[in-house]
């Protein structure tokens, strides 16, 4: 991913957050085929290494399981993002010299990806990733609310993985480059959108 220095976050708070934030995760491995990608929900957990270890799980189909990564694998998660029309700048009335752009969030984990396939580490594992997303419902549903033998039935057709991160790149690109009439403009057309992405993007813009 590249950085220019005016959009770089070396924030470890802000890119946990965004870690925690983002629902759903790619996972991106190199391998002597070419690159196998995967849209799946990863674990952060902080208590273990320098950066903390992501755990998730692939269905034991997926060819991405059982082909041996070359390098490391990259973890990508997406914050709020949004297109950014360039008749918000005030610099449009001034001179023209303005071109659309995309604001984001986004963070590249990187790290040695392990596939495991042992029932009680999966079991723990689909229970904290259950947990996580149930949390928060008025009924929220349990893995032990299934019966035990159709829990284990479905446990035989995952693998889990375990990514013990050794670099974090982050990037908010969340128009820093502009000057400050241009930003309001902007955090004032995202917050006019219909869209509630583009909302999201509003407050986050610096003024």
């Amino acid at each position: 991913m590249h950085i220019p220095p005016a959009f770089h976050d070396d924030d470890p708070v802000s890119l946990r957050a965004t870690i925690h934030a983002a629902r759903l995760a790619q996972l991106v491995t190199a391998t002597a085929d070419g690159p196998l990608a995967t849209p799946l929900p990863l674990l952060l957990d902080e208590s273990e290494g320098e950066h903390g270890v992501l755990y998730g799980h692939l269905a034991r189909a997926n060819p991405q399981a059982h082909t041996p990564p070359l390098g490391d694998a990259l973890a990508i998660f997406m914050g709020p993002d949004a297109y950014v029309s360039p008749g918000w700048y005030p610099t449009k009335q001034e001179t023209g010299k303005v071109v659309p752009t995309w604001n984001y969030v986004a963070v590249h984990a990187h790290g040695p990806v392990e596939f495991f396939d042992d029932p009680d580490r999966l079991r723990v594992l689909v229970t904290r990733l259950t947990n996580r997303h149930e949390a928060g419902r008025a009924a929220p549903w349990s893995v032990a609310d299934a019966p035990p033998d159709f829990i284990q039935a479905q446990l035989r057709g995952i693998i889990g993985l375990r990514l013990p991160i050794r670099r974090l790149d982050g990037k908010r690109k969340l128009s820093q480059n502009r000057n400050a009439a241009d930003r309001a403009g902007v955090a004032a057309g995202l917050a006019a959108s219909p869209l509630a992405e583009d909302r999201a993007v509003a407050p986050l813009i610096p003024l």
